[in-house]
């Protein structure tokens, strides 16, 4: 059994979404930029385009609920018939440490700047779909692989700030998504 334990690494990245949604086509653009943003390329992989990659020490919410809806039927007092629902889908929530510098030796804003751009008013919210890996200890191979839709940010958390003991400054983020699918390697 001991043989099964392993210690792993694991690997997010989170890009710009170029999917419509439930619609047939994306939305018309305001002001002629593109789906995935002003002057951005949708096939691209520009800096507009991903966001907090790798810098996640924490993950949870890799989980789906199906609802089970109860039947009576005539004549079968002993029990009920069950059919399946809708599935419920729990946030994404990643942690990190705050304070990753960027090259400019300050802490990475991005996260926040999703958020506060979606309070501020964005007519059409900035959607990220998502890549989760849990990688073999050696980092060298992928040995399971989420992937999530469409996600937009319902919660950020700031750092509990506490100078006595020394601890890393962690912000949360939960990613509402519409659709979550573990794939095979």
């Amino acid at each position: 059994m001991a043989e099964l334990v392993q210690g792993f690494n694991f690997r997010i990245s989170l890009r710009r979404s170029t999917s419509p949604g439930p619609t047939a086509t994306p939305p018309p653009s305001l002001d002629g930029a593109t789906a995935a943003g002003p002057g951005a390329d949708p096939g691209a992989d520009g800096p507009a385009d991903r966001l907090g990659d790798g810098g996640f020490q924490e993950c949870a919410g890799l989980e789906l609920e199906m609802e089970v809806g109860d039947h009576p039927e005539g004549g079968r007092n002993d029990g009920l018939a069950r059919g399946t629902g809708r599935i419920k889908l729990q946030p994404i929530v990643l942690k990190r440490g705050m304070l990753v510098p960027t090259p400019g030796g300050r802490a990475d804003t991005a996260l926040w700047d999703w958020l506060h751009g979606i309070v501020s008013g964005e007519r059409r919210a900035a959607r990220y779909d998502g890549d989760i890996e849990v990688l073999d200890p050696t980092g060298a191979r992928t040995v399971a692989h989420w992937r999530f839709t469409r996600g937009l940010p319902v919660k950020l958390t700031g750092p509990a700030l506490n100078a006595r003991t020394g601890e890393i400054a962690m912000e949360e983020l939960h990613i509402a998504h519409e659709g979550l699918r573990l794939e095979g390697t």
